[in-house]
Formats: C-alpha cells, structure tokens, sequence
C-alpha cells in the first residue's frame, strides 16, 4: 500500500511539474513564436540559397562464371575425353565483392585520372572535381601541382595526398553501390554531384573500369593459358609448314631416284617422320587450345548494363516546405529547452 502511495505521489509530481513547464512555456509564448518565425525564415533561406545536386542512376546485371548452361555441356564434353576444363572462376572476386571494387582507391583514382570533354575541352575528372568544388588552390593560395604527368613518373606527396582526400570524399558523400533485391543479380550505381555533367561521366566510366578490371581479373588464368597454348600452335604449325616444303624440295632434288642406293631416300624420310610428328603435335594443341578458349568463355562473367545515366539527370532540391518546418520545429524547440533550463536555475541559485 505504501509503494502505491509513493508511485502516486510521485506519478502526481511529474504531471504537475509537466503542468508548470506548459503554463511558463504558454507564457512565454510570443518569444515562442518568434523562434518558429526565425527557424522558418531560416528554412527558407536555406532551402532558396541551397545548390541543387544531380543525381546519375546505372543499373547493370552481374551474371558470373559457371551458370551458362551451354558452356556446361561442352565441359561435360571434354571430361569424357579426360579433359577438366574448369569449374569457373574463383579468386577474390565473388559474389558481393564487386560493389567493394567499387569502392576501392585503385577504381575511384583510376576514373578520376581518366580525360573526358566538357564543354569541347579535355579535361581530368580530378581537375574538374577541384575546380567547381573551390579546391584548385591550397590554403596559402597557391594551385595544386598537375596531375598529368608521364606515365612512369610517379605522383608527389602533395598529389597523392590531394587524390586520396578526393576519393575519400566521392566513396563516402557522393558514391553509393548497392543492390536494391538481395536475392537479384542487379547493382546499382548511383552518384550525386553539384556538378551535372561531372556525376554523368564519372558514372560511365567508373562503371566501364570496374567492368574490365572484374573481367580482367576473373580470366587472368585461362587468358594465359590460352595465350601460351596459341603460341605453341603457331609456332608447330609453321614446323610443319616448313617440313612440307623441305619433304617438296627433296623430291624436286632427286626426282628419279636410284632404287639400288637407299641412303638417298633417308633426308626425305627423315623430313616425313619430322613431319608426321609435327602434324600429331599439332592436332593435341588445336584439341587443347579449342578446349582452353571454352574455359576461358566458361569463366568470362557477364556484365550488362541495364540502366546508364542521361541527360538531364534528375534534379535533387531540398524541398521549401519541409526545411521550413524543419528550422522552424528545431528553433522552437531548442528556445523552449533553453527557457526551461534557464528558470531551473533560477529556482536552484533562488
């Protein structure tokens, strides 16, 4: 009985110092409402002198390695000759990884090194992103050093700290890589920029980098090996030409042989076992490089684009009314905890 008692008192303390703080805060009411006048006109102000940023939206489908069905059959092919030719492409790069890649220093500084034209002018990504968001110069006045330099000349300390805090900025403020469905195959490429034709070319060519480099990547192996596998092939296919021509030559050289002397036939012999190996070698690097151009086709993921971004790119504006409600909700609020305080004190000094 007594703990009800006291969870009354007290639950009747609170609602009457509740009461108290409405009654001062309702007295006080014209300093109230022209705190939410302030905030409001504030809001507007904002939302009147806010630049607007555009946005550039590419969507594209990731299909990876091993779910080709008719690349499926012709390894089923090979493995009945005794061949493996692979079952896809492991490595670092699976699954959600590549939206990391996207996010990665190597991707963003590689797109903001690239030369696009704005406006009829060739120009870096980088510089343009310098230049319309004021860091052309450093705090002392002076302009940054250039980034173009000869490709085997490496950037300075200043440049590369100057690059580092650009992509440090784009991966965090302006780019966000995601899929909308996790259980889809589709990613989302969105970036938002002050500058419209900065956020559409960064856009394309981020997505084009990242493409070649996952691709590159995903097939470095079966590229070599094909690409040794073709050198071998050529390289026994002009042996082999150039026995037929020697086998050719021969008989020009001696076109009535003497039956009675053997020993005449044994350059000719000679040059047709030559060739006779030459032309087995040869069928077992055509059979195996045929093999290892399906492997690499098998490996291969494909990237295609849904969605690219296009002129003009939606407009995103901080909207009038909300930011009025915004100054004017946060000002009132903040004018009437700081009233409160300020009589809490009083009363405890008093």
């Amino acid at each position: 009985m007594n703990g009800q008692d006291v969870q009354e008192i007290t639950l009747n303390d609170l609602v009457l110092k509740l009461y108290e703080w409405y009654s001062y805060l309702k007295s006080r009411w014209l300093l109230l409402v022209l705190a939410g006048t302030v905030g409001i006109t504030l809001g507007y102000t904002y939302a009147f002198l806010k630049k607007p940023r555009y946005e550039a939206v590419a969507t594209f489908a990731l299909e990876d390695s091993g779910s080709s069905g008719s690349i499926g059959q012709y390894a089923g092919l090979a493995s009945m000759i005794g061949l493996d030719i692979g079952g896809g492409g492991g490595g670092i790069f699976q699954g959600d990884n590549i939206i990391e890649l996207y996010k990665s220093r190597a991707m963003i500084q590689q797109t903001l090194l690239s030369v696009a034209n704005f406006d009829g002018k060739n120009q870096l990504l980088v510089e343009r992103y310098l230049a319309f968001n004021g860091l052309e110069k450093d705090p002392d006045g002076k302009p940054h050093p250039d980034f173009q330099v000869p490709a085997n000349q490496r950037f300075s300390r200043v440049q590369d700290s100057l690059l580092g805090e650009v992509v440090n900025r784009i991966s965090t403020e302006n780019l966000m890589v995601a899929k909308p469905d996790k259980k889809s195959s589709v990613i989302r490429v969105q970036f938002t920029s002050k500058d419209e034709l900065f956020a559409k070319t960064f856009t394309d060519y981020i997505i084009q980098n990242v493409s070649d480099y996952y691709v590159t990547s995903k097939t470095k192996k079966s590229s070599r090996n094909v690409a040794v596998l073709q050198r071998q092939t050529d390289s026994v296919r002009r042996m082999l030409n150039g026995n037929i021509t020697q086998i050719a030559t021969s008989v020009d050289a001696n076109p009535n042989p003497n039956l009675a002397r053997q020993v005449l036939r044994v350059p000719s012999q000679r040059r047709q076992i030559d060739a006779e190996a030459n032309k087995a070698i040869l069928v077992e690097l055509v059979k195996n490089l045929e093999l290892s151009k399906i492997a690499l086709l098998k490996e291969t993921p494909l990237i295609q684009v849904v969605d690219v971004p296009i002129l003009p790119l939606k407009k995103v504006v901080p909207g009038k009314l909300s930011c009025m409600f915004i100054g004017g909700f946060v000002l009132v609020m903040l004018t009437a905890v700081t009233l409160l305080l300020r009589r809490g004190l009083k009363s405890i000094v008093g």
